[in-house]
């Protein structure tokens, strides 16, 4: 897991050679004013969701992992609290190989809160509770990189 601000991310190209593009792609647009929707980037390799979250508690948000995907998460109207456990951590669940997540009961070991103008990186390793919040709604982007 990687916690940084926004003007950072070049930082990390290095980590996935898909990194560069959302590096570009975070400089030459403005992400906080996208409609909501996926933008793809290199067609399933590389996207970026605009979605509109519902605000959950501590409790009512799920742990997921992913295999495939690593996960750049940037919350953009609020913060937006997010629960980390690592994946080996976690019992054995289900995974979803269409959807490729699994979803984990239970509470997250730490929590950290992401602020709009900073982002997280969630690896395959990094099991993760997302979208807790007071807030009834968040607005946010994220990137799903190929792993």
């Amino acid at each position: 897991m990687v916690i940084d601000t926004l003007e950072n991310f070049g930082k990390y190209v290095s980590l996935n050679p898909l990194f560069a593009a959302v590096a570009e792609y975070i400089k030459s647009n403005d992400i906080f004013g996208q409609d909501m929707g996926v933008v793809r980037l290199d067609g399933a390799d590389l996207f970026v969701n605009y979605s509109i979250a519902k605000g959950k508690t501590v409790g009512d948000a799920r742990i997921e992992t992913h295999n495939l995907m690593i996960d750049i998460q940037i919350p953009l109207s609020c913060p937006e609290t997010m629960g980390y456990t690592p994946r080996k951590n976690l019992s054995e669940a289900e995974y979803n190989e269409e959807k490729d997540i699994t979803f984990y009961k239970g509470e997250a070991e730490k929590y950290i809160t992401v602020n709009p103008g900073e982002f997280v990186i969630f690896f395959p390793e990094d099991g993760h509770a997302p979208c807790i919040s007071d807030n009834p709604e968040i607005k946010k982007a994220i990137f799903k990189v190929k792993a």
